[in-house]
């Protein structure tokens, strides 16, 4: 996703105001951080329990490597992730995150170095699904998909160019892992709600799961904007709909508090974004 998030500690207060019932949505995501790893076996399958009670069918795990941190490393993010499918969650696993992602690549020449910056970036996500393939099935843990942690900005991908060669990368990189491949974007009003439509189509008819995030956490657009570019969107994009409202100022370090998200959207997979922020996983929300 394209901010890392849960770094807040979430208030009594804020819990007890977000909303418990159900949200109309398939997906849940979550983003992994290393303090998560004190939650206890009990904590975590209560966790999922209610998120299978919510109607949730899917986990997006956001990724397993966070620059040099290696959550599969000490087993606790394969022994969350135990407790979900034993639950009942299908697993989509999240591969590679560059930590430094927005600071590099909108740095001065960075339209030099998009290409080669994420053909990296891809590798690494490609090198560490063959680390944890061995891992997931000495446990048997089913994989529904993996998920490729970098997000497509229309902010990076407004030329046609750069567009058609981020999008044979990605082909490329699908057709070497043994699942789908999952993939998430977002608007920051640098192409025409059509124009993104198109272009995210084009992914998602090639076979990638697209997910439209639709930035009601961060508020970047107007709301009638964001309307309009969710709108545009064909039924098989997924849309991803944020369950927070950032408090940070910009460019200070990111913080905000739990949000009822949007309703489900109708004809679209529809996903929320992120665990952290919801009621039942209050667990997640203290201190390390």
């Amino acid at each position: 996703m394209h901010r890392r998030l849960g770094q807040q500690v979430l208030t009594i207060v804020a819990v007890l105001l977000a909303s418990g019932t159900r949200v109309g949505a398939e997906t849940l995501f979550y983003q992994p951080l290393n303090r998560d790893q004190g939650l206890s076996v009990e904590e975590w399958s209560q966790i999922w329990q209610r998120s299978r009670s919510q109607g949730y069918e899917s986990l997006i795990v956001q990724w397993s490597a966070f620059g040099d941190e290696r959550f599969e490393q000490n087993d606790w993010l394969l022994n969350a992730l135990t407790e979900a499918h034993q639950q009942g969650l299908k697993l989509v696993i999240g591969l590679a995150a560059d930590p430094t992602y927005f600071q590099t690549v909108l740095q001065p020449g960075w339209k030099d170095r998009l290409s080669s910056y994420w053909a990296a970036l891809q590798r690494q996500s490609l090198n560490q699904q063959q680390r944890l393939m061995p891992l997931l099935e000495q446990r048997q843990l089913p994989v529904a998909g993996w998920y490729l942690p970098a997000e497509l900005s229309d902010r990076l991908f407004n030329d046609p160019g750069r567009r058609d060669n981020t999008r044979k990368q990605l082909l490329e990189l699908a057709e070497r892992l043994n699942r789908p491949l999952h993939i998430s974007a977002y608007s920051h009003g640098q192409l025409s709600p059509r124009a993104n439509a198109t272009w995210l189509s084009s992914l998602q008819q090639a076979g990638l799961q697209v997910w439209w995030q639709d930035g009601e956490g961060i508020a970047e657009l107007p709301p009638p904007i964001r309307t309009a570019y969710r709108d545009a969107l064909p039924c098989p994009i997924g849309i991803v709909r944020e369950a927070f409202r950032q408090t940070s100022a910009p460019g200070a370090p990111f913080s905000a508090v739990p949000a009822s998200p949007q309703p489900a959207v109708p004809c679209h997979p529809n996903a929320v974004f992120e665990l952290r922020y919801l009621p039942w996983a209050a667990p997640l929300s203290q201190p390390p």
